[in-house]
């Protein structure tokens, strides 16, 4: 089943359709919005749409409407446009029912620059090979400008003068030996270009030490570099002979006790609204918003061509608009539902990227289990899980994004990494005859520079109402003294963050430290706050020294944690404008005002993400490795809120002969042609 129309509702009188306040932006609306916009008087030839997205009205004005108790929001869109002829950059708010222009703010460049457009990206070759020095320095390493390719990368902020109120990217070569050729196999290294787009010219050309062009293939989809197939393998087959547990209506969903709206945003990707569980006939809201707001990626490599490189996959490549199509059996397998991304290219125009997210029920395991000794009871549970996911393609990396919603109440967001190493040539062993310190050997003479994956979860909490409030919990030793004479005691912390400017926080795994979102005006039947906690996945934070240039730029990463005040204009950790920031903005700039968190309506940025020293195991494909973090009902029901999830039907898979009987269990010599359509 794909899921194409947007939410839409019934309006008063029963004829006329509303547009959801949160429904993700339609192909018509694009229409519209490049209509008004082309009207602009300023608007030209070479004018591009650098990023539109629905532009939220206030949550308070959401929720007043929902309750009856305001209008309708106006629809209204965010659009950024570029000039490529001459650099001019605007941030727009036009509204969809009006066609009016409601905003502009024109970009000076000084507090950062507009995401980078692929149109941009797509210059870059063509710029670079009609420059002499660069075609001089690619014959010194034996290179023409027809065997590598070029690989166009966010620039940092360097504070380089020819720089200043210009668009800048860096760039770095690959050898590709042949069309069929992964050219990561091949760094051209030492050599880089830092290229201004407007200008069609490289500003610098960095031509350091010659390293040797590593020459191994690393060709993982060729059947020789695979090896024979590993032919042991079965068939899993997933069914569900009754259809899916959920219910979908345009973009909202309802599966078991949870009620959520999706959504899509080309910078931000997958977008949750409005999470709330139904609590015996109580609608109880836990998270208004929920997405991946920011994600950085530092490389620690210092080398004269490398000490740039570090990335924000949202804020400077929009990483939504790579979102792959999902394909039935490889990226999801089951009774899968999907969305359709609708988005706008860089001329206004809608585009569609049919099957952008999936969403389907998966079996976890036991929910729980007890065989009792005294009264014979013995019950079992098995748990399911909803997932709702997409997966995105940034270049050589491949990230996939899962929310999980369990039975009990349990939220978790899982990143998935896979694809392919930004690689180095491998210096080899200093003179001492110790590795190089900043990269790790993956192939002959190939590096793999060390590097971090940093995501922002931006979690717009609603424990039971907008009152909330962040408790910091560690578990604490208790001396041997009074009290506790055995010295077996221990006991917990907790810490209330009062105010923004303190509320960065640090996981730390030996305390088991947590932080509880707590309702600060209701209470459980204990009389306790009801609450949720998040549990970190502890991990470091930004490795960069904190006078850094990047640690300036990404305040947001030197902490696991940042609590503020819901303010509407506060949607992204490093800022609106992340191509070549100085650094200020974001997080730093959020947390100024030191305004209350205790008891206010508020957000959590929370940092969470793997800091990678690359494996030989990670060269020529990376399996995946995985980053998440969990939110759990702490207090939130009054006691286990699945004892009514009903026992499985006992079937013969509880048990297995491997025998000849086994052969009974059908399904699995079907074809795979019969398992993948499931009616959709």
């Amino acid at each position: 089943m794909t899921i194409t129309d947007p939410t839409t509702l019934r309006s008063a009188d029963g004829d006329a359709p509303v547009q959801h306040p949160l429904a993700s932006l339609s192909a018509p609306e694009f229409d519209r919005i490049r209509d008004i916009v082309t009207g602009f008087d300023d608007f030209t030839a070479t004018t591009r749409f650098a990023y539109v997205g629905l532009e939220e009205p206030h949550k308070r004005a959401v929720l007043a409407w929902q309750a009856g108790d305001g209008p309708l929001p106006e629809r209204l869109a965010r659009v950024m446009l570029l000039d490529m002829a001459t650099g001019r950059s605007t941030d727009n708010v036009v509204s969809i029912d009006s066609g009016s222009l409601l905003s502009t703010v024109v970009l000076d460049g000084s507090r950062g620059q507009l995401p980078i457009l692929i149109e941009e990206f797509d210059a870059i070759a063509e710029i670079v090979a009609e420059d002499e020095g660069w075609v001089a320095a690619l014959a010194a390493r034996g290179c023409t400008v027809d065997e590598v390719k070029v690989v166009p990368l966010s620039a940092g902020f360097y504070d380089y003068p020819e720089e200043v109120g210009r668009r800048i990217v860096r760039v770095l070569a690959f050898r590709q030996d042949y069309p069929a050729d992964h050219p990561w196999a091949h760094p051209v290294d030492g050599l880089s270009a830092y290229v201004d787009t407007a200008a069609r010219r490289i500003t610098r050309l960095i031509d350091a030490t010659a390293l040797a062009i590593p020459a191994e293939p690393g060709n993982f989809d060729d059947p020789a570099v695979q090896g024979a197939p590993l032919s042991s393998l079965k068939p899993i087959v997933i069914t569900q002979p009754e259809g899916p547990s959920f219910q979908v209506d345009g973009e909202f969903v309802e599966w078991g006790n949870w009620r959520f709206q999706v959504g899509f945003d080309v910078r931000e990707g997958l977008v949750l609204h409005q999470l709330s569980f139904d609590d015996a006939g109580e609608e109880r809201p836990i998270i208004y918003r929920a997405s991946i707001n920011e994600m950085l990626v530092p490389y620690g490599d210092p080398s004269p061509v490398r000490f740039w490189q570090n990335y924000f996959d949202t804020g400077e490549y929009l990483f939504g608009r790579f979102t792959n199509s999902l394909a039935l059996g490889c990226d999801c397998v089951g009774e899968i539902t999907y969305f359709d991304a609708v988005l706008a290219d860089e001329l206004g125009n809608p585009f569609t990227i049919e099957n952008g997210i999936c969403m389907h029920e998966e079996d976890f395991g036991t929910l729980w289990k007890h065989s009792d000794l005294y009264t014979g009871s013995n019950e079992v549970r098995r748990s399911r899980r909803l997932v709702i996911s997409f997966f995105t393609t940034v270049g050589n990396y491949d990230y996939g994004f899962y929310w999980y919603l369990y039975l009990d109440g349990t939220i978790e967001c899982e990143s998935k990494l896979t694809g392919i190493l930004f690689t180095s040539a491998y210096p080899g062993l200093d003179a001492e005859g110790a590795d190089y310190p900043y990269a790790s050997e993956v192939a002959p003479g190939l590096g793999g520079p060390y590097h971090q994956h940093l995501f922002s979860a931006r979690l717009d909490m609603m424990v039971d109402g907008l009152s909330n409030a962040v408790e910091e919990v560690d578990a604490v030793r208790v001396p041997i003294g009074p009290g506790n004479e055995h010295g077996n005691a221990f006991t917990k912390r907790v810490t209330r963050l009062s105010t923004e400017a303190g509320s960065g926080r640090v996981a730390d795994g030996s305390a088991a430290r947590a932080w509880h979102i707590v309702n600060t005006e209701k209470t459980n039947r204990m009389g306790r706050p009801t609450g949720y906690v998040l549990y970190p996945q502890e991990s470091p934070t930004l490795m960069a020294d904190a006078s850094s240039s990047i640690a300036k730029r990404a305040e947001f990463a030197t902490k696991h944690l940042f609590v503020t005040k819901y303010d509407p204009a506060e949607r992204y950790a490093a800022g609106d404008f992340v191509h070549q920031n100085p650094g200020g903005d974001g997080i730093t700039r959020f947390i100024e005002g030191d305004e209350s968190i205790d008891g206010e309506d508020i957000v959590l940025w929370h940092t969470f993400g793997p800091t990678h020293f690359p494996r030989p195991e990670d060269w020529p494909v990376m399996p995946v490795d995985y980053a998440r973090f969990t939110l759990k009902p702490y207090g939130f029901f009054g006691k286990n809120p699945t004892l009514n999830v009903p026992p499985n039907e006992a079937v013969g898979h509880c048990s297995h002969d491997t025998g000849a009987a086994h052969a009974g269990h059908g399904g699995h010599d079907q074809g795979a042609e019969e398992h993948c359509g499931h009616g959709h």
